[in-house]
């Protein structure tokens, strides 16, 4: 068996519309160990929720996993059939969606909604066990128990996603896809969420992929992390790593960059200029070549191949001089 919990490799994936073919990742590879806590951070359109929604198998109809592999514990999901992924997903693997207000069903009850990731997946166990767990798992997020008979409506933004998580935590899942989890909370409510995350992660040893463009999240919460532009890996590494600032891909540096810095006095912020690629097009070099301040002509021409220095990796030309026999 793999040392990794999960293993993406060379995947493509594209959506086949009816005017156009979005190309919306473009050779990832990434992997996961038990326990470990993954930061998966870039642009909006950059592939982040393609990519946890593949390994589910969740993508949309027109969505199409065009080549790759994914692999869990050592066995290929592309290759399953669909009953295998049913008993995966929410069991296995659980996701925490981007929106909770959409997550959830506004006509049951949030206590049915939770239970019913139990009848699905522990048909054994009794009513009264299972309401057992429910309270429980509601405690644990920080919400009453006497509060599961409630919809969806009678609870704030940030107790719904306390109702989200502790759906996607109470089958103990090996790995956790939190897709923006703190997406619209104020910041004493994110705070919160992340360290229950946290606690949670610690408690059942459940591995985290966080998706998320909030750079500051990933420096606190995460282990690693893999920078994502236009469906590519550009740079991953350890935490360290990547805000060490030494030897960064351009486009990791621009994300750094507009982070305010509040021990300068500064009258504007520092964006990355221009927009990202057109995603029905691919461009045949650096996908980030036309918003870097550093791109030569050969950026434009030729895909970068891995630059890495231990656990770091960064794919630019500008340490082509430095990789050697890598």
């Amino acid at each position: 068996m793999s040392e990794n919990l999960l293993e993406v490799k060379d995947l493509h994936v594209q959506y086949n519309t009816d005017d156009a073919v979005v190309y919306a990742l473009n050779g990832v590879s990434l992997n996961l160990k038990e326990g470990e806590k993954l930061g998966l951070v870039g642009e909006t359109g950059a592939g982040k929720t393609t990519l946890a929604l593949s390994v589910l198998r969740l993508l949309p109809k027109v969505g199409q996993i065009a080549s790759g592999s994914i692999s869990y514990k050592g066995e290929e999901l592309l290759d399953k059939p669909e009953s295998y992924m049913l008993g995966l997903r929410g069991r296995r693997v659980s996701m925490i969606f981007q929106d909770p207000m959409t997550s959830l069903n506004p006509v049951k009850s949030v206590g049915d909604q939770i239970r019913e990731v139990l009848d699905l997946h522990f048909p054994q166990l009794t009513k009264e066990a299972k309401n057992e767990k429910v309270d429980q798992m509601l405690q644990l997020v920080g919400i009453p128990a006497s509060r599961k008979n409630e919809f969806p409506h009678q609870f704030s933004g940030g107790m719904k996603q306390r109702v989200v998580i502790a759906m996607a935590l109470i089958s103990q899942p090996e790995l956790l896809l939190a897709d923006e989890p703190t997406t619209a909370l104020d910041v004493t409510i994110q705070a919160q969420i992340m360290a229950l995350m946290g606690q949670l992660k610690d408690r059942f040893n459940t591995a985290v992929l966080l998706i998320t463009h909030d750079l500051g999240l990933v420096a606190e919460f995460c282990d690693t992390v893999a920078v994502i532009y236009s469906g590519c890996i550009v740079e991953s590494g350890t935490v360290e790593d990547i805000f060490s600032g030494k030897n960064n891909h351009p486009y990791t540096k621009g994300l750094i960059g507009c982070i305010p810095d509040l021990s300068k006095d500064e009258d504007r912020l520092h964006p990355i200029p221009g927009h990202m690629a057109d995603a029905r097009t691919l461009p045949s070099g650096c996908p980030f070549a036309d918003r870097c301040a550093n791109a030569m002509d050969k950026c434009r021409k030729e895909r970068p191949e891995a630059f890495s220095e231990g656990t770091h990796t960064v794919f630019c030309h500008l340490f082509d001089n430095m990789r050697g026999g890598v």
